[in-house]
């Protein structure tokens, strides 16, 4: 029988075989159930996730880190501890649906110029939308249709460019481009889960409209710099119902809707307008939940500090089961990884890179493109390296990254990068 020994994530050290977690592998880079520590990212990145793991000690080197297991051992562990109710969670996302698979059919770099024109495409409809709207003019639904097939395409072929570009979004005009990232993020998610092409063009349309109704909100609530008073509040959180209204008139299905209606209510019924809870909430709705949290977080607004995608994803994490439900917690991470393209890293060199491309099998080790030198002086020719395949720097040091950093850190402009 194997020697297991259950420690928690503070006594983790370096040449720990990791046979299993206190949660499901699925929310965590972690692609394969079973790894031995490699750096102290991979235990940073436990510690965030995890209470407590199980060590193989068989399969474990303690000779890398001087550790000594003295603790009781257990039974065992295996993926057979995964709670039913996580599982049957899972499925329910995908319950009545049909369901494909993906495979990246270009890299980023073949994907990008089409990415590029998709987006740019979507970012002018939304752009558009909110104008007319503000104009009090119709919404052009079937323009909105039209204008998400290609970005629909492009992530289905490889998401890592869509993703890119969203996140080197202009910081200056949050409320629509805050739109335009929901829809790529909610197609991402709907790849990771399977989600065939009608389900996918939904998500994509959903993601773009479920914040309409703040076309009328009062321009000042939106851009208001201080803390809102109860009465704004209110005001504000009736863009949920002005959205439906504005759009029940429109041909469009019921996984749009709910993910107009429903993008504010939370797992433990405490969000709003509705106070649904559980399964009351529809998936799509659950998902657009998600999606606008993430998004909000890590972009620049007036009445909060933008986070790192990991520093959201902790939240989220932290959240797992109160404000939204741990499946589609998980699927998220799982869909859009713990550093998406995009995302500036600070290597173990003391560089500054930015993302650009996940790392499919391991996601601690994606493909960065180095922008500043250890001492914070930019690179004249900024290099590009996949961290799975270089795991030293010039020095013969281990090359990890040690953490993300805020999108605008030691003044990059992460919208002026190219690849």
């Amino acid at each position: 029988m194997l020697k297991i020994k259950k420690i928690s994530v503070g006594q983790l050290a370096l040449g720990m075989y990791v046979s299993e977690l206190d949660r499901p592998w699925i929310g965590t880079p972690f692609l394969l159930q079973g790894f031995q520590v490699q750096s102290d990212d991979d235990i940073v990145v436990l510690q965030d996730l995890c209470s407590h793991v199980f060590i193989d000690l068989e399969q474990s080197d303690f000779t890398k880190s001087g550790a000594s297991m003295t603790l009781k051992t257990s039974p065992a562990a295996t993926s057979k501890s995964r709670s039913k109710a996580d599982q049957s969670a899972r499925r329910d996302l995908r319950r009545g649906r049909r369901q494909t698979t993906y495979e990246d059919q270009a890299s980023i770099h073949e994907e990008l110029p089409a990415a590029r024109e998709a987006v740019g495409r979507l970012s002018d409809s939304i752009r558009s939308l909110f104008e007319r709207g503000q104009r009090g003019e119709a919404i052009d639904i079937e323009e909105i249709k039209h204008s998400v097939e290609p970005m629909v395409d492009s992530i289905c072929r490889n998401p890592d460019a869509c993703i890119w570009l969203a996140r080197l979004r202009d910081q200056d005009n949050y409320i629509y481009q805050h739109s335009v990232a929901c829809s790529v993020w909610s197609v991402a998610m709907g790849r990771q889960l399977g989600f065939t092409a009608n389900d996918l063009n939904s998500l994509a349309i959903g993601g773009l409209l479920f914040d309409v109704g703040k076309l009328h909100v009062e321009r000042e609530l939106l851009v208001y710099e201080a803390e809102l008073s109860s009465e704004q509040l209110l005001s504000l959180r009736e863009h949920v119902t002005l959205g439906e209204s504005a759009l029940e008139s429109e041909a469009l299905n019921k996984d749009i809707l709910d993910m107009v209606r429903f993008h504010h209510e939370r797992h433990n019924g405490k969000g709003y307008p509705y106070g649904l809870s559980g399964v009351e909430i529809p998936v799509f709705g659950r998902i657009a939940g998600v999606v606008d949290a993430f998004d909000a977080m890590t972009s620049h607004r007036p009445y909060a500090e933008v986070m790192s995608p990991s520093q959201a994803i902790r939240v989220l994490n932290e959240n797992r089961d109160t404000a939204f439900q741990a499946a589609v917690v998980d699927e998220f991470i799982q869909a859009i990884g713990i550093y998406p393209s995009g995302t500036l890293v600070q290597l173990s060199s003391g560089e500054v890179a930015v993302v650009v491309a996940e790392g499919r099998i391991r996601r601690l080790r994606p493909t960065v493109m180095v922008l500043l030198d250890a001492y914070k002086q930019p690179l004249s020719s900024p290099n590009t390296i996949d961290l799975s395949e270089l795991r030293s720097d010039a020095l013969g040091n281990p090359l990890d990254i040690v953490t993300s950093l805020e999108a605008d850190a030691f003044g990059i402009n992460i919208s002026a990068l190219t690849i």
